[in-house]
């Protein structure tokens, strides 16, 4: 019944879209049905697995093998539904010359411009504290052992590592300047990647949505990298050589296009 609500919840989003918007989607739909149905039966194949042939259920040791065995089918069901579904998309012809030309601003000589924006998602900040709270929830019985270490630590792993993953999403910026394009991730500002201006081919506004790229936060989808903090305008970006493009969902992208192009002709000349 879980997958049947899960399959439903993708249906309903991937018909919510255009023909564009459900292939770009296709990819994340696939390797949810495909991971989902692979770990809700791994976990009820482990949860009748460690109960059978008890008397009671206190009995029924904890099955760790089968959940680790049922996480890593999970993974792989994952990653194969994705690897085949982007397979024929990779191939796919490239962005006609029209949807590649951007705005391009004109530099005064002598003059240097910069274009900075920044966006913050306050729900992924909240669920990031929720699961940080959690995770020092944990380590405070750990310590004064109110419980055994074991489920402890096996609680605190993954809510430290959730909640350091989920801030770094919640929160980026984007800066333009004669180096080229930053984009800092967190409220530190920290991991950042940076694109100089003479490899960026073009760049970009667009519209997208999270039924697009598969989601909120950091994704890849059929349309590239795109990272997704509210529905709206991004800023997209085309490096030479590359058919894949990044996306980033800022204020005042088409600014940050324009001086982004301008600064890359002027390189590139």
């Amino acid at each position: 019944m879980i997958w049947v609500i899960l399959a439903a919840g993708v249906v309903l989003t991937l018909r919510r879209g255009g023909e564009a918007s459900r292939a770009a989607a296709r990819p994340w739909a696939v390797t949810a049905l495909l991971s989902g149905g692979v770990l809700l039966a791994g976990a009820q194949a482990s949860v009748v697995r460690a109960n059978l042939d008890r008397a009671d259920w206190h009995q029924a040791s904890q099955p760790t093998p089968w959940l680790v065995a049922t996480l890593v089918a999970t993974v792989a069901a994952g990653a194969a539904g994705w690897l085949v579904t982007t397979r024929g998309q990779a191939t796919a012809a490239p962005v006609p010359p029209e949807h590649r030309e951007g705005p391009i601003l004109r530099i005064p000589e002598g003059q240097r411009l910069v274009w900075f924006s920044r966006t913050i998602n306050p729900w992924l900040q909240a669920l990031a504290a929720l699961m940080g709270l959690v995770a020092v929830a944990a380590v405070i019985a750990l310590v004064s052992g109110l419980a055994d270490s074991g489920p402890l630590w096996a609680l605190f792993a993954p809510f430290a590592f959730a909640s350091i993953a989920v801030a770094g999403c919640a929160a980026v910026q984007a800066r333009v300047s004669e180096r080229g394009l930053e984009v800092a991730f967190g409220p530190l500002g920290w991991p950042v990647r940076r694109w100089a201006a003479a490899d960026i081919e073009s760049a970009r506004t667009e519209h997208r949505t999270p039924a697009q790229v598969g989601g909120w936060g950091y994704r890849l989808s059929g349309l590239g990298t795109t990272v997704m903090l509210r529905s709206g305008e991004c800023l997209v970006i085309r490096t030479r050589g590359k058919r894949k493009e990044f996306a980033v969902s800022v204020d005042d992208a088409e600014r940050g296009a324009a001086l982004l192009n301008a600064l890359g002709s002027t390189q590139s000349g």
